[in-house]
């Protein structure tokens, strides 16, 4: 099964020109033979971000919505607050996996990291951190086999509304 993917990369800085995490999601996207729906950069802005978010999540053709940026600890990271606000139910175990595969490729400066995962609107929202390494770590480690209907014992697709 194709899942239809809305892309966001939050940043104050990147364009679609260096938007290497952006980038590296789109070839991923590809690759799994799924649908990138639409893709937009936004600065780190709640509100911006929230008016995104929300929008995405009202549309039918819209299955899953992954971010990219904005999870770190810095003074404009606001993602997850951004995510946060519009969430019905929260998936803690994201980041709790996401953060034991960044061990392994960055070591304790995974502690760092707020990456995270929610439910909005019968939605799914991946907030990924904003490095080539953390965007790859997390589709090859996760998303790769949870958005896979073929992953068993069980998948975020067959959980879709």
């Amino acid at each position: 099964m194709n899942v239809n993917i809305a892309l966001l990369t939050v940043t104050d800085t990147r364009t679609f020109e260096n938007d290497k995490s952006g980038a590296i999601l789109v070839k991923k996207i590809e690759e799994s033979k799924h649908n990138l729906i639409d893709r937009k950069i936004c600065k780190d802005n709640k509100k911006d971000i929230i008016k995104i978010l929300k929008d995405w999540t009202n549309q039918k053709n819209i299955d899953v919505i992954i971010t990219t940026g904005g999870t770190g600890l810095t003074g404009r990271d606001i993602t997850p607050e951004a995510i946060d606000e519009i969430a019905d139910k929260h998936i803690p175990g994201f980041g709790e996996i996401f953060r034991t595969i960044s061990l392994k490729t960055v070591g304790t400066s995974a502690i760092q990291s707020r990456a995270c995962a929610v439910l909005s609107n019968g939605k799914y929202i991946f907030a990924l951190p904003g490095s080539s390494g953390g965007v790859t770590d997390a589709w090859d480690g996760i998303l790769k086999y949870q958005l896979d209907i073929n992953n068993k014992p069980c998948n975020f697709v067959e959980l879709f509304p």
